[in-house]
């Protein structure tokens, strides 16, 4: 049942966007506003677009950046020229399209995480349809997405979207990369592990982005989590978007369909895809059995090692003795405080810090197991 689909975010990959020539492909994009128009009609849409830099590279005649500096330059030219594409575009159908431009840092926090979710309720109460893509004239690397996937994933997962749509160049995920004639995998249900070496067997790189289909691996992980559905499939087929609505609670053949049936609270999403890790936490076998099996809160007697400097209420790693991330939470307590108690009783809190406010160094309702 399509009424069952409400909220809909897509991604539009560079090689979508962009011809060959690295000028903007007008023909592809046209016929999707089309459909995304039609879309909209009973539908809520979100966009997550790439070809800002490439646009850039075409518009300012550079063929590779030379360093950072140049390609945030080369960023702030082509999205000007991207937004005034889709505002064309959409114009023609009496819609009417915001620019979101983020970077990670705008989703770490929890406060500034909920309120670009608001910014985004905003303009769809408004009837606007938000085009968002990483700042790239601004990022750098450690508040980088690193790829409009990822990015596309997030928007989808803190959006409570119904499906989350990647359109690239490609038909889906290849059951080979290195011999497509052996053809795509249609649907892929509530974990990706059993795909993913052979999905990456080749990097399946876009002609223009930094994605590939490692990017949508990752970005079908936190659908996965999500409880969202997700599919990836080639933007230049016709009818590409009705197809896919058509699919949505039906036969898969177009694209690659990744679904789950588990569902991960709003919260706990933002500790696992979102919140900036300030630190992490070393614990024992005992300890990593209790968080992964029985569903347990971290205790302090289970923590071997703490490293970082974190507070109260940061995000922190939680890693198991051969030193693998096993889980991310929320502390209750500073890093210093961790250190105090750490292989210690509940009991034995009161006396090593002066005080008792939890009997958990993570309660499980902000643990994420990963």
């Amino acid at each position: 049942m399509t009424d069952n689909i409400k909220r809909i975010v897509i991604k539009l990959g560079s090689s979508v966007i962009l011809k060959e020539n690295g000028e903007p492909n007008s023909a592809c994009l046209k016929a999707l506003v089309q459909e995304m128009a039609e879309l909209r009609r009973n539908k809520e849409l979100i966009i997550v677009t790439s070809g800002a830099i490439g646009i850039g590279k075409t518009l300012l005649g550079v063929s590779r950046p030379k360093d950072l500096s140049e390609k945030q330059a080369l960023a702030a030219v082509g999205q000007a020229h991207l937004i005034q594409i889709y505002e064309n575009l959409f114009s023609q159908y009496g819609i009417k399209v915001g620019q979101v431009l983020l970077t990670r840092e705008d989703l770490q926090g929890r406060h500034r995480y909920l309120n670009a979710r608001n910014t985004f309720l905003s303009l769809l109460e408004h009837g606007v349809v938000p085009v968002i893509n990483e700042n790239d004239t601004v990022a750098v690397d450690e508040i980088k997405f690193g790829d409009n996937d990822t990015l596309s994933a997030i928007v989808a997962s803190k959006m409570d979207a119904d499906l989350l749509v990647i359109l690239s160049d490609i038909e889906g995920v290849y059951r080979d990369p290195d011999k497509r004639e052996k053809g795509v995998i249609r649907e892929v249900v509530d974990d990706v592990a059993n795909i993913e070496e052979s999905a990456t067997g080749s990097s399946g790189k876009s002609r223009f982005g930094t994605g590939g289909i490692t990017t949508k691996i990752e970005a079908a992980k936190i659908m996965m989590s999500s409880g969202v559905p997700m599919v990836v499939a080639r933007g230049d087929h016709p009818h590409i978007l009705a197809r896919i609505i058509t699919e949505f609670s039906g036969a898969k053949t177009t694209g690659t369909w990744f679904i789950s049936s588990k569902k991960m609270a709003s919260r706990k999403r933002w500790i696992a895809f979102n919140a900036e890790i300030k630190g992490s936490v070393t614990i024992d076998e005992g300890a990593a059995k209790a968080l992964k099996e029985d569903g347990k809160s971290l205790l302090p007697s289970g923590i071997k090692d703490v490293q970082g400097s974190f507070e109260q209420g940061d995000a922190v790693s939680v890693k198991d003795s051969a030193g693998r991330e096993i889980a991310k939470g929320v502390v209750n307590y500073a890093a210093d405080e961790v250190k105090k108690i750490a292989g210690k009783k509940t009991a034995d809190i009161e006396q090593a810090l002066g005080r008792k406010d939890y009997d958990e160094v993570i309660h499980r309702d902000n643990l994420v197991i990963l």
